[in-house]
């Protein structure tokens, strides 16, 4: 319900502004419905919605309770037990004599009160450490969640912009098409040039119906990131020209190679901190524990049967004897042996440990390469596209002279067909090596552990 609530209000934010909602299809409950969205706000959505999330969320709060629960075992703990019994048979002693009364009520009340427990205050500290395990794995989610999106958002950017590319060539194509058979209706063209053109159409179609579907594709990989329904529209605001016209380009040494930030890295020195911690609670199980008690019992049962001898044999309550005892003091225990089980267990935790560090250091050390890796893919995708874009204006003007070729009746329709196809590749290029660009500077972000 949250979801839904916090969908409407953006849909109709969205409609105040004049965006986001369309007239024709407003947002209506069960209806379709039409979201515009910006990179920012798909990250906040995905953030507040995507299931990972909330799980690590929900995780942090266990921990909470997980540290109240330790505690609790250091405070005052009370019971209370009652019992009633009824004798069925009991012992004679001759003559009718009996100790044994008919009736017999116990209550006892119990305190019990820590005063000295080492494992206690050792568990704490490893609730503590466990608590920033439970952060830094919601930090790690939100960090690998952000990536996914922009890399869906890109995506979704660089298939529509392909469509529109291939739509462009589509209509030049079709021109070219229409303006050669008319020529070779006319006998100014030659059946080559028509057919030539025609295929050359044809084979675009399949491009143009697999982007189609790889939109379709893209935006419901956004909404499961997102954590919305897939009945929803979504419009993507922006594109890759503008991301590309505004991109710095910087040169290796303005990435750092600093991966003390890793999520994963981080986890694992966190992890050993808690091998740590737990190797203490486990070498304080040994020390000695002291507790005050106070215990308050509270008996009543029949007079005693001496055979007649104390008159009166009625059990009710007003011939009950009652005493009611009290005692306190302390328990001490001290562990001597067992079995040498916590002996191993801390040898356990002391290879683990160190089987831990070695992984933690083999982790950085791959990260590392993985971030020099990345900072090549960022470099090596910004030169692609400054020379991408350069030969989008060379192809562009060779295309406008093989029209113009053609037209006066200089040039063939070949020279125009291939005018077009590298065209139309140098438009998709750039697009692409925007949104490699784009994909690696994300990665890199993740890497790193950049926070959002």
């Amino acid at each position: 319900m949250r979801q839904m609530f916090k969908l409407a209000a953006t849909a109709i934010i969205s409609a105040a502004c004049g965006i986001g909602v369309s007239a024709q299809d407003p947002y209506v409950y069960g209806s379709p419905r039409t979201l515009e969205l910006t990179l920012e706000q798909a990250i906040e959505i995905a953030l507040d919605e995507n299931p990972t999330i909330q799980v690590a969320e929900l995780e942090i709060e266990k921990q909470l309770y997980v540290r109240r629960e330790t505690i609790g075992n250091h405070l005052p703990s009370v019971s209370i037990n009652g019992q009633y019994s009824r004798a069925i048979k009991k012992s004679d002693m001759g003559g009718g004599v009996s100790f044994d009364p008919d009736n017999t009520v116990t209550v006892q009340t119990s305190l019990n009160v820590p005063l000295f427990a080492p494992a206690v205050y050792k568990t704490l500290k490893l609730n503590e450490e466990q608590m920033r395990a439970a952060v830094e794995e919601a930090r790690g989610s939100r960090i690998t969640l952000v990536n996914a999106v922009k890399k869906a958002y890109y995506n979704i950017l660089l298939a529509e912009e392909s469509l529109d590319v291939l739509r462009t060539s589509e209509a030049n194509l079709r021109s070219t098409v229409d303006e050669t058979k008319l020529k070779f209706d006319n006998g100014l063209a030659s059946e080559y040039d028509y057919i030539t053109a025609d295929v050359q159409l044809s084979n675009l179609l399949p491009s143009i119906i697999q982007t189609e579907n790889s939109i379709g594709v893209a935006k419901k990989m956004l909404k499961m990131y997102m954590g919305i329904p897939l009945d929803y529209e979504i419009v993507i605001a922006g594109d890759l020209a503008s991301i590309g016209d505004a991109i710095e380009v910087n040169s290796f040494d303005y990435y750092g190679d600093n991966v003390d930030r890793n999520s994963d890295i981080r986890a694992m020195d966190i992890q050993i901190d808690i091998l740590q911690r737990q190797l203490e609670v486990s070498k304080m199980s040994r020390m000695p524990t002291v507790a005050a008690f106070g215990t308050y019992n509270l008996t009543g049962r029949d007079p005693v049967n001496l055979g007649g001898l104390t008159g009166g044999t009625s059990s009710g309550s007003d011939n009950f004897f009652w005493n009611h005892p009290v005692s306190a003091g302390l328990t001490v225990s001290i562990p001597l042996f067992s079995g040498l089980t916590n002996k191993n267990r801390e040898k356990q935790i002391k290879y683990t440990i160190s089987q831990t560090r070695l992984q933690r250091d083999y982790l950085e050390e791959g990260t590392k390469v993985e971030v020099n890796n990345t900072i090549n893919d960022v470099l090596t995708a910004q030169a692609t596209m400054l020379a991408n874009e350069a030969t989008i204006t060379q192809a562009q003007k060779g295309y406008d002279i093989s029209r113009t070729r053609y037209d006066n009746g200089v040039g063939t329709m070949l020279e125009v067909n291939s005018a077009e196809v590298a065209l139309t590749q140098a438009r998709l290029n750039y697009n692409q090596s925007i949104y490699d660009y784009l994909s690696a500077q994300a990665d890199y972000e993740q890497i790193i552990g950049l926070d959002y």
